[in-house]
């Protein structure tokens, strides 16, 4: 069509919304956000490196004392924390890589409730790592010791505490989000509180079948892990009764 042309009436152009992206888009977008998420963590545990001593005593003193049955073990677990403190030290930026990559599949309406759900949600994963250090891994350590007798004396190695610590600690960050996030689909009009009520029993399996991938492989364990989660889906229906998309 020629510039001196003129479009006939009523005919439709069809201009692209800037904010729709494809496929491969949001898989770029995604790539993006993940390569700067992991630049963060990797200067941040470099930051975090001359505290791991320090660290590592102050996860210790729930046991008291832990041993080490290799020569690599003590080096492992080391590595492990300092990899663990980068990712909580880089939080702030992993979470807001993940709410401008959640922020680009929204619509424009949509995109305010990010500035108010995303503060929140490094609120809740610290709160809810403070949660399973300070409450849930004492009352988990002592009935789990309190099985041991005079002919069963307790040897924790460092790498299977450490890792049973950071799993329950970096679970219980991740758990105390669902209220946050069940509150943010309840706001765009994806769920509703009457569907997650109908939904209740199915919720309650995956997360079962959820605390048993995540945490290590002990009944115990498990239910320190799933009885939180059912009360913070609970928890998630009564306040995303508050937020509903109006119909």
């Amino acid at each position: 069509m020629g510039t001196g042309e003129k479009i006939p009436p009523g005919t439709k152009t069809m201009t692209r919304n800037p904010n729709d992206l494809s496929f491969l888009e949001h898989f770029d977008e995604l790539r993006s956000r993940l390569i700067k998420s992991l630049i963060a963590v990797a200067v941040a545990a470099c930051l975090f490196y001359p505290f791991v001593d320090p660290v590592l005593a102050f996860l210790i003193r729930p046991v008291g004392r832990v041993v080490f049955t290799s020569p690599a073990d003590a080096f492992a677990a080391r590595f492990m924390l300092v990899v663990w403190g980068g990712v909580i030290l880089a939080l702030p930026v992993v979470l807001y890589q993940f709410w401008r990559f959640v922020s680009a599949a929204l619509k424009e309406h949509e995109r305010k409730y990010v500035s108010f759900f995303a503060p929140f949600s490094l609120v809740l994963f610290f709160a809810g790592g403070a949660f399973g250090y300070f409450v849930m891994i004492p009352v988990g350590m002592k009935f789990l010791l309190g099985f041991a007798t005079d002919f069963m004396v307790p040897m924790i190695t460092v790498q299977n505490y450490l890792s049973f610590v950071t799993t329950l600690v970096l679970a219980f960050g991740v758990t105390f989000e669902l209220p946050l996030v069940l509150m943010f689909l309840a706001k765009i009009g994806i769920v509703t509180p009457a569907f997650l009520a109908q939904k209740r029993r199915h919720a309650i399996v995956i997360i079962l079948i959820v605390s048993a991938v995540i945490t290590p492989p002990d009944a115990v364990s498990q239910m320190i892990m799933a009885l939180p989660l059912v009360v913070l889906y609970e928890l998630g229906i009564i306040v995303s009764r508050f937020v509903q998309r109006p119909a």
